[in-house]
C-alpha cells in the first residue's frame, strides 16, 4: 500500500490528506498531522474522500439532452452549446438574466476566476456561493 499526500478537494480550505493507494486504486484517506491547515484533522467529507473516486455513478463525460434523452458528447460540443445558450440569454434578456453559483469544491483561486468571469466576461454581479445557502 502506498500513501500519497494531496489536498482535499471538498472545499477551498486546502486540508492535507493522504490517499491510501493499493494496486492503483484509492482505498482510503486520512489526515496529515503536520499539515499547517488541517493539523491532523479532517471533516467527515475528507475522511470519506476516497469513496467517490471509483463510483459507477460518477459522470466521466459531458452529457447533452437530445430528444429527451441524455447522451454523451465531446467537451467541445458541450462547451459550444453552453456558450451559445449563455450568449442567447444575454442578448434576449440582458446580462442580469444570468446567475452563477460558485462551489466549495473549487479552490479559492478557481472561485476568484469564476467571479471575474461572471463580472467581467458575462457582465453581471449575479454570483453566489453554495456555502451561503
Amino acid at each position: 500500500m502506498q500513501n500519497v499526500m494531496t489536498i482535499c478537494n471538498y472545499c477551498g480550505c486546502g486540508c492535507g490528506v493522504y490517499l491510501c493507494v493499493d494496486n492503483n486504486r484509492v482505498v482510503g484517506s486520512y489526515p496529515s498531522r503536520n499539515h499547517p491547515i488541517s493539523r491532523g484533522n479532517l471533516c467527515s467529507k475528507g475522511w470519506h474522500l476516497h469513496q467517490f473516486i471509483h463510483s459507477r455513478n460518477r459522470l466521466r463525460e459531458p452529457l447533452l439532452r437530445k430528444n429527451g434523452e441524455l447522451l454523451p458528447v465531446s467537451w467541445d460540443e458541450a462547451l459550444d452549446v453552453t456558450a451559445d445558450a449563455l450568449h442567447k440569454s444575454r442578448e434576449r434578456s440582458g446580462p442580469d438574466s444570468i446567475g452563477v453559483l460558485a462551489s466549495a469544491k473549487c479552490s479559492n483561486e478557481e472561485n476568484y476566476l469564476l467571479q471575474k468571469f461572471t463580472r467581467a466576461g458575462l457582465g453581471t454581479n449575479n454570483i453566489d456561493h453554495c456555502a451561503r445557502l
